[in-house]
């Protein structure tokens, strides 16, 4: 298929896929789309109603709260503070009605922090509140100071690469210990990575997924800016390397105070990855079955001209995190043993 048909066939399912479900909201930013949840069917109250019902329900279940901290597509972040304690909480809501406790339980990001903890660089689930008058679901979380986004926001000097390669280890770790148990995250990003001091650890675990479950997988997902080529390209065939993925162009970020690959649309997503990393070799496309086209061929800048400050075994880690192929792209495990983090182990 010539490349330009291509695009229109892609023009055509993203307007299909568009067409049969609400569009995702768009932060302020416009960083991409922000959480899908498939699981969400029910028709929502609106801010004011949700908001004073989450307030009261949280007070009854011993938790003041503080103020709002964050607001996702379905669910929105409070600083609670417990009445029994004194100590400060993360609560995130569900803007999804849950009809049953034993439900929310099963909530698949209920189930996976469960399964996750406690490790050190997983956001920890203190404690689920379900309201059973309004079929609320509220999760009570640690708090962290800020997310990685909110801590380069602004920056306009490098940070230290020591600093850059004690965030990046833990976040390997993190996805490590994910992969490990069976899971991978699909929407690591910026605003999904929570830091406090020199800690860091992942969150927002509502859009991951079995390791063991066979695609195709739900095409729309994760955040575009942070998508794998294998998400862009192919009908849901993709697997755990595209967190690997999502983590390199978290990498560059933290180093270079700029997203990588910040397409304003699926085609400009494609276009983007290929400006950098050139187009990917026949053989590499039909092996992650991707739909049939031929790419006009393309030699990409390359990474190091963008981070021209970039020490050279940060570089070659970002190459390998960053590979076009999943197969041939770096697992986490073996992330943690390169010579990067030789003086962090």
């Amino acid at each position: 298929m010539h490349y330009s048909n291509w695009l229109i066939g892609v023009k055509n399912r993203a307007s299909i896929r568009n067409a049969c479900k609400t569009p995702p909201n768009m932060d302020r930013n416009k960083r991409g789309p922000l959480n899908v949840d498939m699981q969400n069917n029910n028709p929502q109250p609106n801010d004011k109603t949700r908001d004073l019902t989450a307030t009261t329900h949280l007070w009854r279940k011993g938790y003041k709260t503080i103020k709002k901290i964050g607001e996702g597509t379905f669910s929105d972040v409070l600083k609670t503070q417990s009445l029994k304690d004194g100590k400060f909480y993360a609560c995130k809501t569900m803007k999804q009605t849950i009809n049953s406790l034993e439900q929310a339980n099963n909530l698949r990001e209920v189930q996976a922090m469960k399964r996750l903890s406690p490790h050190a660089n997983i956001i920890q689930l203190h404690e689920l509140i379900f309201d059973k008058e309004t079929g609320t679901v509220s999760l009570i979380c640690e708090l962290m100071e800020m997310n990685i986004y909110e801590f380069i926001q602004g920056r306009q000097t490098p940070l230290p690469d020591t600093t850059v390669k004690n965030y990046l280890y833990q976040l390997c770790k993190s996805l490590e210990h994910m992969h490990s148990c069976g899971i991978f995250h699909r929407d690591v990003k910026p605003e999904n990575i929570l830091i406090k001091q020199n800690g860091l650890k992942l969150g927002d675990f509502g859009s991951c997924r079995s390791v063991y479950s066979k695609p195709p997988h739900t095409e729309y997902i994760s955040t575009r800016w942070y998508r794998a080529p294998e998400c862009l390209l192919t009908d849901g065939y993709y697997g755990l390397k595209m967190d690997m993925w999502s983590a390199g162009c978290v990498f560059f970020e933290i180093m270079s105070l700029s997203p990588l690959f910040p397409g304003t649309n699926e085609l400009d997503q494609v276009a983007k990855i290929h400006d950098v990393l050139g187009t990917p070799d026949l053989s590499i496309l039909q092996k992650s079955r991707a739909i049939h086209f031929n790419f006009p061929p393309k030699k990409g800048s390359g990474i190091s001209r963008l981070v021209p400050h970039c020490p050279p075994p940060a570089l070659s880690l970002l190459y390998q995190m960053l590979a076009y192929d999943p197969d041939e792209r770096i697992t986490a495990e073996t992330a943690l043993r390169h010579t990067y983090f030789r003086e962090t182990r």
